[in-house]
């Protein structure tokens, strides 16, 4: 059992707390045992896999599919387990995976979200979880924006990270061309837009823009889109959050695509 804090692989899994160190190794974290659940079920490759005795025996056959996918497995003390996660009270198990297995092509069908500029990595996890909820097909970033595997946004995500292709674009404006040529309708969210987001069809293959929390979408990427859409807010109330304004468009889709 690993006890020392000095230990190297205990050194080199705290380092990954860091997104310079998370890019420089390669690696992310998985932190608690929903994401380990969920990135053994999507059969996702694991590098290090460490847990406290008390939680290998009540997690026996996650800990043994778990082994199974990894290169090295430890069993580690409280005292370790505390120093690698991220998390105040860490639930008795943390892994590390490649970045490079992490973005996954998106297909410029059904509906797509393409996120300029988030930077709460909590409001990326949740329109993660909820884009995988409502039958999207993928999410672009921009480059600018929080690490995809940011740990937090892993655990803002409740493990549908692992179900829902994404990809970090290089250059937004030029992926949203590549969207249109596909034959996807760019709608982008605006306040000054005259249409409200249930008045257009999102039958079509469709590209959603949503922008910073504070900016909104920049002139540049809100000028190529085909339909522009708003939010209905009652007076004196400013925006909504990034994460609420994105399910209510999903679940928009949803609702015209079944009925």
């Amino acid at each position: 059992m690993l006890t020392s804090l000095q230990n190297s692989l205990v050194k080199q899994i705290r380092k990954l707390h860091s997104t310079k160190e998370r890019h420089k190794q390669g690696l992310f974290l998985l932190e608690g045992t929903h994401l380990l659940e969920e990135a053994c079920a999507m059969d996702y490759p694991l590098e290090v896999v460490c847990c406290t005795p008390e939680w290998e025996t009540n997690h026996a056959a996650l800990w043994e599919d778990a082994c199974s996918r990894c290169d090295r497995f430890e069993i580690v003390s409280e005292e370790v387990l505390g120093a690698i996660a991220t998390t105040v009270q860490p639930d008795g198990v943390v892994a590390t995976a490649k970045r490079s297995e992490q973005q996954s092509q998106v297909p410029f069908t059904g509906v797509v979200l393409a996120l300029e500029t988030i930077q709460d990595p909590g409001n990326l996890g949740t329109i993660i979880r909820t884009a995988a909820a409502a039958g999207a097909s993928g999410l672009l970033l921009s480059q600018d924006s929080v690490d995809l595997d940011n740990p937090k946004v892993l655990r803002a995500s409740a493990g549908q990270w692992f179900r829902l292709a994404t990809a970090v674009s290089e250059d937004l404006k030029t992926t949203v061309q590549l969207c249109q040529q596909a034959g996807m309708q760019v709608v982008a969210t605006l306040p000054t837009a005259k249409l409200t987001y249930w008045e257009i069809d999102w039958r079509k293959p469709s590209l959603i823009l949503l922008g910073n929390e504070g900016a909104g979408l920049s002139p540049d990427l809100a000028a190529m889109a085909d339909q522009e859409v708003k939010i209905p807010l009652s007076p004196g109330v400013e925006s909504l959050n990034v994460a609420i304004a994105s399910a209510l468009m999903l679940y928009e889709v949803q609702r015209q695509l079944v009925s």
